[in-house]
């Protein structure tokens, strides 16, 4: 229970850290022009770290849940499979709805892809290696 807090806590915290990094970078910026129109000019910091620390437990929690079904004799593939799986369902629906409801450049939809892949695979790496369900 301990590791799952600990674990639940630093990837709700690398959340917040890695959707800076993808969301406010010289790239990005550029490519999310197209969403300037309706961006929110401000945001409110301190219910977006919430957020990304209640994403941390559901997606630790998910993941010990799936566990057993997920492929992979070892923590680290079990890891690897749930991040793809977080993925699609994160990402990829995104994206694909995106590209069919709005005018968004394919580089913009292919930085959110790869993006979003990076992120799901960092986390999914960190709780193949630190999360085991309880006995």
């Amino acid at each position: 229970m301990i590791s799952y807090i600990i674990v639940s806590f630093v990837s709700g915290i690398l959340f917040g850290v890695l959707n800076s990094l993808i969301n406010a970078n010289p790239l990005a910026r550029k490519l999310h022009e197209v969403y300037k129109p309706i961006a929110k000019t401000s945001l409110n910091i301190p219910l977006g770290v919430v957020i990304d620390l209640v994403y941390g437990f559901i997606m630790a929690g998910i993941f010990l849940l799936l566990y057993s079904s997920l492929p992979g004799e070892i923590g680290l593939v079990k890891g690897i499979s749930f991040a793809f799986l977080a993925w699609f369902f994160r990402v990829v629906m995104s994206v694909a709805s995106s590209w069919m409801m709005f005018k968004v450049p394919a580089a913009t939809l292919l930085y959110t892809l790869l993006a979003g892949l990076g992120e799901m695979l960092i986390l999914g790496v960190i709780y193949g290696f630190f999360l085991k369900p309880w006995a």
